[in-house]
């Protein structure tokens, strides 16, 4: 029996797209892009508008329906307004989305509700101003928070925060997981997830969190920093006694925010948000993962963490839709069933789309 090309080798239906707009930002986020930032490339490297929107409208065929726009910082790029108008017109897309730091958010946000956009997922890893600065190197805290209250502002539905914790920079969770209270902000805690195998870093001890010019050393981070999702709930919880707020409920999944994602969802009670928990590491959700990613340079990533690629740049160029299909139900067909060992890969996180 032919295997159905919406689905993979083991029956997960791919209907989530991520495409890495740009792998340029605004910010310098020391998990995800070198102090310098990635090195430029040259423009005819880049997918066009045109061609990744003609990508989507042939992904479309094989049961896409979710679209996410991420980077880099997407906000960045004078081609996310265009891209973004036309996948809105492309039928068979149900959603669009936005993955950002939320410092353009104030400005954009209205340009980008007219040209169709859904939902905003912005990332938050800390309410500490100068953490804030430590992890993001160029950013500010009342760059992102201006950019949540944008996007509350502007209606997208929903509004969600991710925040990935490392235990050792000793985030503030309870006072993160605090916004959902008082609006509908569905904060997200996601394991911290360590690149590579262990047995071949150069680990180091916990004070080694940071150099002599007080910048953070994630290459030092370890699986000891992963917090698990049980762990940040009993601290979540712990505090939340002792403010008389009362514990994190469960909520069924029919009552969870919109989105394709991982996540599990919780609520205060009484709160007009939610708080979730993607557990990365000490849950694995790969069987139900459904999602591939296209990277600003025109290749299929069938996995986050695997340099495993499928290149269809030129047969876009050259017109080949039979080619590009060809190339992208390859990629669908040989998505892993899951990463046993999350490993190193050949570019930072902001060129994969993260």
């Amino acid at each position: 029996m032919a295997r159905d090309q919406r689905r993979d080798a083991f029956g997960r239906e791919i209907s989530y797209l991520r495409i890495a707009v740009t792998d340029k930002c605004n910010f310098r986020c020391v998990y995800c892009m070198p102090k310098d930032g990635v090195a430029p490339r040259a423009h005819g490297e880049l997918l066009t508008v045109e061609e990744m929107a003609h990508f989507v409208a042939l992904a479309a065929g094989e049961g896409i329906r979710r679209v996410r726009l991420t980077g880099g910082e997407p906000l960045v790029s004078n081609r996310l307004l265009p891209l973004m108008r036309a996948i809105r017109a492309i039928p068979e897309i149900e959603d669009i989305s936005l993955t950002t730091n939320g410092a353009l958010l104030p400005k954009l946000a209205p340009e980008l509700k007219k040209a169709g956009l859904n939902r905003v997922n912005i990332s938050l890893d800390t309410l500490d101003a100068a953490q804030f600065v430590q992890i993001t190197r160029l950013g500010r805290l009342e760059q992102t928070l201006r950019g949540i209250d944008a996007a509350l502002t502007w209606g997208f539905t929903p509004v969600k925060v991710n925040c990935v914790v490392v235990r050792r920079l000793g985030q503030d969770v309870f006072g993160l997981a605090r916004l959902s209270v008082d609006r509908p902000i569905h904060l997200r805690f996601i394991e911290y997830m360590p690149i590579g195998d262990e047995s071949a870093r150069n680990l180091h001890a916990a004070d080694a969190a940071s150099g002599e010019d007080g910048g953070l050393r994630p290459d030092q981070w370890d699986a000891s920093d992963t917090v698990p999702s049980s762990e940040l709930r009993d601290r979540i919880n712990a505090a939340a006694r002792a403010a008389s707020l009362g514990e994190l409920e469960p909520l069924a999944e029919t009552d969870a925010p919109s989105g394709a994602g991982p996540a599990r969802y919780w609520r205060f009670p009484g709160a007009a948000g939610t708080v979730g928990f993607i557990s990365a590491m000490s849950n694995h959700f790969c069987s139900a993962c459904n999602r591939v990613r296209l990277t600003a340079d025109g290749a299929i990533r069938p996995c986050l963490f695997s340099d495993t690629e499928y290149q269809l740049r030129d047969a876009l160029r050259a017109g080949d839709d039979a080619r590009v299909l060809e190339t992208y139900r390859a990629a669908v067909a040989h998505k892993p069933e899951e990463h046993e060992v999350i490993e190193g890969t050949a570019r930072a996180m902001s060129q994969i789309g993260g």
